[in-house]
């Protein structure tokens, strides 16, 4: 799946059930492939295209990325090894694992 392809159908595939409960913002900025918002409200997940500031942004790679999505990469040492970046609230980013 590619980076566009998770974001594009991220909506429809977040578990309710999961995101119950959080309101976050993310930012991830993917390199090599943009850009997307994507807001979690008590259980709804909302993806836009671009944005600038979220509670927490996350940087990494296409390729990481991709790995991650796939199940191939392991986002937490992804993260300890530097390939994946965070700032802002690290408890909101430690919630994404409910969407993945």
């Amino acid at each position: 799946m590619t980076v566009r392809e998770f974001f594009d159908s991220l909506e429809t595939r977040a578990d309710a059930s999961r995101t119950a409960g959080m309101t976050n913002s993310y930012l991830f900025d993917i390199e090599g492939a943009g850009r997307w918002t994507v807001n979690v409200d008590d259980g709804t997940v909302s993806v836009s295209e671009g944005g600038e500031d979220a509670e927490a942004v996350i940087t990494t790679s296409e390729a990481t990325f991709e790995k991650i999505v796939s199940g191939e990469q392991n986002p937490t040492s992804a993260y300890m090894t530097g390939k994946l970046k965070v700032k802002g609230d690290m408890g909101a980013a430690m919630k994404l694992q409910k969407l993945f």
